[in-house]
């Protein structure tokens, strides 16, 4: 009878160094991207990520290869029981998959396996979501407040349970309601230091600016960018959803404009995807505050996703860098 393969999550296959090489394994994961390209040669192959809540990690799978056909058959957003042999390349992780399964949906339902595979915040997204409810609820302008609420009672179900990116940052359930509360905590902490700045206009302007990406986004457990998404893109989706909701509640044409503004100008440059740059004092705390906590997002995900055994993680797109996750030792007594 043969040896059954040790099962290991994505971390667990992280934590192997080179020593490992050629060891087998199986996982069950969600296959999150899976993008068809062309070798020099003029052959097929796939560029795959594979992934569950512990991380994720990408591999290369050609045409020649015994998984490219059940890959292919099962597609994005599937999830597949593999089998694999550790290999790395230039470093990093990238097995070589041998053998491939697409779970049936009887299989999906069995105890803990969902529950394995999809990330979430550390914190409940349900007192996430309450804390969220008391950010609109303190908005003292009442066309305001009302703009706001207008927009949450359109798209509030799909706004809890939708990731705040593809892969930067919060790029998870529940990511996007994380995100906007942690800018919102961090707003009313910084808005005494600036008196300059509209309290309930900025915090509106948080509340909302990435409102669009509830409807840019799509996918249960592989998230994609929808047909709206590609053509329009969330920043534009954001501010169509605030002008909709403001002239709805009867909001002054001032204040209107410059809670367009905000969502048009949050991503802070054309190359990120901002319409225009930030030109109130508002727009530009948003901007400001929506760049920390998306940097932030990525070094708290990184150091919840930190292996022991390695200092630095995995080079950071976002940040440009690896990122240093071994804690500092404790202070003397």
């Amino acid at each position: 009878m043969p040896e059954e393969l040790p099962q290991l999550i994505v971390r667990d296959l992280k934590a192997l160094d080179p020593a490992a090489h050629g060891r087998q394994f199986t996982s069950v994961l969600v296959v999150k991207k899976l993008a068809a390209k062309t070798a020099s040669n003029g052959n097929t192959f796939f560029s795959l990520e594979l992934g569950d809540r512990s991380g994720s990690f990408t591999c290369t799978v050609f045409n020649d290869s015994p998984v490219f056909e059940a890959l292919k058959a099962a597609g994005e957003g599937a999830v597949v029981r593999i089998e694999g042999k550790v290999e790395f390349y230039q470093g990093r992780l990238s097995p070589r998959l041998v053998k491939t399964v697409a779970l049936a949906e009887a299989e999906l339902g069995a105890p803990g396996v969902l529950d394995n595979l999809v990330e979430t915040p550390p914190e409940d997204q349900q007192a996430l979501w309450t804390e969220f409810q008391g950010f609109i609820d303190a908005l003292t302008h009442d066309e305001l407040r009302m703009t706001v609420r207008g927009v949450f009672e359109e798209i509030g179900e799909t706004f809890r349970w939708s990731p705040a990116a593809v892969a930067m940052h919060h790029a998870y359930r529940h990511g996007l309601l994380e995100h906007t509360v942690h800018m919102a905590r961090a707003c009313r902490a910084l808005l005494p230091l600036y008196p300059e700045v509209d309290a309930g206009l900025a915090m509106a302007g948080i509340l909302l600016h990435d409102t669009g990406k509830a409807i840019e986004y799509e996918g249960t457990l592989a998230t994609k960018r929808s047909r709206r998404g590609i053509l329009q893109g969330h920043v534009v989706l954001g501010y169509q959803l605030a002008r909709k909701h403001g002239i709805r509640a009867k909001l002054d044409a001032e204040r209107l404009e410059r809670l367009e503004h905000i969502i048009l100008s949050h991503q802070g440059e054309p190359q990120w995807g901002a319409a225009v740059y930030a030109a109130t004092p508002e727009a530009v705390l948003v901007s400001m505050i929506d760049n920390l906590d998306a940097k932030m997002g990525m070094v708290q995900r990184a150091l919840r996703q930190a292996d022991e055994n390695n200092e630095f993680s995995e080079r950071l797109p976002g940040l440009s860098s690896q990122l240093l996750t071994r804690k500092l030792p404790a202070p003397p007594a």
